[in-house]
């Protein structure tokens, strides 16, 4: 419709005005003049563009050309000032059909329609290119333009699909910025830098640049100490070959150096806006197809164990590592909208909490070592990589759930063994009514367990005093963490109840674990394995028959526990499948840790609400690249975070009070810095 079609839904307060405006003349001008007198109310959004009506009328002359450039000259500084306060786009001219242009078309050519787009881009903006306030080019409907224009029935009009995508765009980089969606959507604007991320990266670039300077001095000593040759006897002399001595502060340099130039990685991935991001489609075979490529790897890579115990080392690590490679693979398809593998996703986490019970239970019930060394070592291996990144990427402690929910629960069973009486293996073998003496303080803990799961308030009353509450609130409130904590309350309970019953089992040798033997006697091993294997069938069929989420999740804390026993059982019983474990997986489980806390930001994007894109178009090939890129930056994290243990933690205990001192030093400037930061920002 060749003139003004106005729009207004006041219920929205939204006003939109098509203004037919077919030239770059003095009617424009003055339409654009009047919205820059501060009398008037400017729009919030204005999409300007013209150029194929002159064309037409003038029949491409190249004097109407120049008319055009004289013209977009005198309404440049106009639309410039609009910019201050309004987002103003122009719109390049779309591309045409030629072949199918009629007879009064015919002059308009896309040589002409270039030629006036690049008079429109080289004169907006030549008067304010030193300014914040721009006129924002609308290069894409060009673009969408070149791949929908076959489709035109006229040549010159784009088809309905083609507006509706530039419609969506325009609302996009407009609304996003404002609505701030929680996923991979575009055109949201880059944070602005906290106080204590400038502090983060002023200590990265201090240590990067540290050790640069170590680096050239041992380099240079180096050079000196080479073989030189003697010059009375014409022989070469070789000095002593020494050992290089690595000084504590050359490897703390070195480890902070790598981690330096990784967070510098994270941040350009998820919060510099340089890298695109996509939003997640479930489908059944972006979910299954990669499981199945997995499992056969894993398969493929089989050794045997270099012990044959249930739950040994390797397994265990096994265990973690395929469990990991489908939590990974559930977060990147979006499989968590298709409910029966939710549900066993479920199962996976429930399964690492229920290794947390049993794997510190059995150190502390064995070992009988309550020392701060152990402690700070454990709190330190959990806590680092998050500490580091809630800094860096400026995110609440609580927002990398599963960290906080281990170090709790390692604390809960470190208090629950090492309170007083404190019983230990050793003890408990001189007197049996030590037995009963832990079952007493196991069935407190479940006691307090189910106290505190059916009593908000009283869960949200502990975690929201202060500290506390920095460190569990997320949107202001605990319920998150509550929530969290309640999903799989007693798995961690199980786990320490496994671990003292199989122990048990195991000093009165009713067991057997030697190699290729089963379990228990013949019978008795296949009367579990079968019930077992019946056990894991019945959870997973109730699990795929789910229909309500919540309900789901009310049933899930006191069933989980059947699918994971059933497992170990099967995986444990049969001594050959005891004996073998799968190098592949194994070797993720010793970095499942860090596998799960990197994808946050360098595999998914936006929080985990969206997928990384590093190469446009190329899905597949993305997918490749950046999962590399994943997990070797994983594994050096890993690696960094061993020896920042061996630096931070000594086992000297006055070394190590001092260096507790500092760490509650550190902690106390962060709560500061914080609350600064959440005082200007309010």
């Amino acid at each position: 419709q060749h003139g003004n079609i106005p729009f207004e839904d006041k219920s929205a307060s939204i006003k939109v005005d098509f203004l037919w405006y077919p030239e770059v003349n003095g009617s424009m001008r003055q339409r654009i003049k009047s919205w820059t007198e501060s009398s008037v109310a400017k729009p919030h959004i204005i999409v300007a563009g013209a150029a194929t009506w002159s064309i037409k009328i003038h029949n491409g002359s190249s004097e109407a050309l120049a008319q055009y450039k004289i013209n977009i000259t005198s309404i440049a500084p106009l639309l410039e000032k609009l910019a201050r306060s309004s987002d103003v786009y122009w719109v390049l001219q779309d591309p045409v059909y030629e072949d199918i242009l009629s007879e009064s078309r015919k002059m308009i050519t896309n040589e002409k329609i270039d030629a006036y787009n690049e008079a429109a881009v080289r004169i907006l903006n030549s008067s304010s290119r030193n300014s914040k306030a721009k006129v924002k080019v609308f290069s894409v409907s060009k673009l969408i333009a070149q791949e929908t224009m076959m489709k035109s029935a006229d040549g010159l009009h784009l088809p309905e699909s083609s507006r509706d995508t530039n419609a969506m765009i325009l609302m996009n980089v407009y609304c996003n910025k404002i609505m701030k969606p929680i996923d991979g959507s575009c055109c949201q604007p880059q944070p602005p830098l906290t106080l204590i991320q400038k502090l983060a990266f002023c200590f990265f670039s201090l240590s990067i640049v540290g050790y640069i300077i170590i680096s050239v001095i041992h380099r240079n000593n180096f050079r000196k100490n080479k073989s030189c040759t003697d010059l009375e006897s014409g022989e070469e002399k070789k000095p002593a070959i020494s050992t290089p001595n690595v000084s504590t502060l050359e490897m703390l340099l070195h480890s902070f150096c790598k981690l330096g130039l990784i967070m510098i990685y994270f941040y350009l991935c998820d919060r510099a806006n340089l890298f695109m991001k996509e939003n997640k489609f479930y489908t059944h075979s972006s979910f299954f197809i990669p499981i199945v490529y997995i499992l056969v790897l894993g398969v493929f890579y089989t050794e045997n164990t270099k012990e044959t115990k249930v739950l040994n080392r390797e397994q265990t690590d096994e265990w973690k590592g395929w469990m990991q490679l489908v939590i990974l693979i559930y977060h990147i398809s979006g499989a968590s909208t298709f409910l029966p593998v939710y549900m066993h996703i479920r199962v996976l986490v429930a399964a690492y909490l229920f290794q947390t019970g049993y794997g510190h239970f059995s150190y502390f019930w064995i070992k009988g070592d309550f020392g701060v060394y152990r402690v700070c070592q454990v709190l330190f291996r959990l806590n680092f990589l998050v500490v580091v990144l809630c800094i860096v990427m400026d995110r609440p402690y609580q927002f990398y759930y599963f960290v906080p929910l281990v170090t709790v629960w390692f604390m809960i069973i470190y208090a629950t063994l090492a309170i007083w009486p404190q019983i230990v293996q050793k003890k408990a073998n001189g007197n049996c009514l030590w037995h009963f003496g832990l079952l007493v303080k196991l069935t407190c803990l479940l006691t307090c367990i189910y106290f505190l799961s059916y009593s908000q308030g009283a869960f949200e009353k502990i975690f929201s005093f202060w500290p506390l509450s920095k460190c569990f609130e997320l949107n202001g409130n605990v319920y998150e963490w509550w929530f969290r904590w309640k999903l799989d309350r007693y798995v961690v309970f199980h786990g320490m109840l496994f671990a003292f019953i199989y122990l048990a089992l195991q000093k009165c040798q009713m067991i057997s674990e030697g190699k290729g033997d089963p379990l228990f006697s013949n019978r008795v091993s296949n009367v579990l394995l079968f019930i077992s294997v019946v056990s894991f069938l019945i959870y997973s069929v109730w699990a795929s028959s789910c229909k309500n989420k919540t309900e789901c999740n009310e049933l899930h804390p006191s069933v989980s526990v059947v699918q994971i026993l059933a497992f170990i059982l099967i995986r444990n019983i049969p001594g050959y499948v005891r004996s073998v474990y799968s190098s592949f997986f194994a070797w993720f489980g010793k970095i499942s840790l860090e596998l799960f806390i990197c994808q946050y930001h360098i595999w998914l994007a936006a929080d985990t609400k969206g997928i990384l894109v590093l190469i446009p178009g190329y899905p597949m090939f993305n997918v490749l690249v950046s999962t590399f890129i994943f997990v070797c930056v994983a594994h050096e994290i890993s690696q960094i975070t061993n020896d920042l243990a061996q630096i931070v933690v000594p086992k000297d205990n006055s070394t190590l009070l001092k260096r507790l001192l500092c760490i509650a030093g550190f902690f106390s400037g962060l709560l500061l810095f914080s609350a600064m930061q959440d005082q200007s920002r309010h």
